[in-house]
């Protein structure tokens, strides 16, 4: 199965766990979009200051680049993509990208951020994300999966909702 996804979501939810199962299991290349924040945008976030619009649309524009550029079959992404504008300009670099919503309660987000060491965006934020996410839920090319599932349950949930129907 060949497909270019998205795994997006609120930070906390667990992208980047899920995103590298399913690039495993795509046998593709993982692309971790925090991984590819400019240096003001980490000091911004480091400090605790939501990022806006004109900060992310650079980033976004430079993921959406590298996927469509991206000769592997399958490409996964991990992108927060909170807002539709955001997840419609991915769209226009790759026709038909699929995007893996990674659904989680406010509080249990804001457990496991707290509870992360080492990572540069503080649980205080998580509150902001929630205020900024646009739900997914319904747009053409979307599957919600539910961040509380064991990780393989969760692949497992996304591999047969994108399969292609016989």
């Amino acid at each position: 199965m060949a497909m270019k996804l998205v795994v997006m979501g609120v930070s906390g939810c667990g992208k980047s766990s899920l995103g590298a199962a399913l690039a495993q299991a795509l046998g593709g290349p993982l692309i971790e979009g925090d991984d590819h924040h400019p240096p003001a945008n980490l000091a911004k976030m480091a400090q605790g200051i939501a990022l806006t619009d004109e900060d992310r649309w650079p980033w976004l524009e430079q993921l959406g680049q590298r996927v469509r550029d991206d000769d592997a079959a399958s490409v996964v992404l991990t992108c927060s993509a909170l807002k539709r504008r955001y997840r419609d300009l991915l769209r226009s670099y790759v026709p038909g990208l699929q995007f893996v919503f990674v659904d989680i309660s406010q509080a249990e987000a804001q457990a496991r951020v707290g509870a992360r060491q080492g990572h540069f965006f503080p649980a205080q934020l998580v509150a902001n994300q929630f205020a900024a996410l646009e739900s997914p839920v319904g747009e053409p090319g979307v599957v919600r999966v539910d961040a509380l599932l064991p990780l393989e349950a969760q692949r497992d949930a996304v591999l047969r909702q994108l399969a292609p129907n016989p």
